[in-house]
């Protein structure tokens, strides 16, 4: 199902589970106008093609003692296919990396990092990610205040260039 396959009502249900994934089929039904069995086919067949990955509680960092957030960008010796994928495997298996995105220019990655303290993130910089294999330099930014943090995508824009369309 491609972007322009989805009609209005598909396009309000993912906004809508967007912002609220805990929200019954019953009361997700009745904010898209439609009833509840067709209101539930239609999420499944959004799930089935791929337009749903799951849903995710929003889960404060903070509140869990994970007082540090770091930007790490990393540049690696070799870009050949082989070596990104291993490197992408291997950003799998740290826990405190909460994104990895390959990137184009001077940076070939840009992971996200979380750790409950300086100490913890320090010790998986120097002893698992500048050293790992075919890892040539680190960059790092600690963040200092987060302003904004949106998941998903702007509906407004996917409406508009739905519109466009038709």
């Amino acid at each position: 199902m491609k972007v322009s396959k989805l009609d209005k009502i598909d396009r309000e249900i993912l906004s809508e589970l967007q912002s609220d994934g805990r929200m019954s089929n019953v009361d997700l039904a009745k904010k898209v106008g439609i009833s509840a069995p067709p209101c539930l086919r239609r999420v499944r067949a959004l799930e089935e093609s791929g337009f749903i990955n799951g849903f995710h509680a929003n889960i404060d960092a903070r509140a869990l003692g994970f007082q540090v957030k770091v930007f790490a960008m990393v540049g690696l010796i070799s870009q050949a296919e082989s070596d990104l994928a291993a490197f992408e495997q291997k950003c799998d298996t740290w826990p405190l990396v909460r994104e990895c995105n390959m990137l184009n220019g001077e940076v070939d990655f840009i992971l996200k990092c979380v750790a409950p303290d300086l100490s913890t993130f320090q010790t998986f910089l120097t002893e698992e990610l500048t050293s790992a294999e075919n890892v040539a330099s680190v960059k790092t930014s600690l963040v200092i205040r987060e302003s904004k943090e949106n998941v998903g995508v702007p509906f407004e824009i996917v409406e508009e260039r739905a519109n466009q369309i038709t």
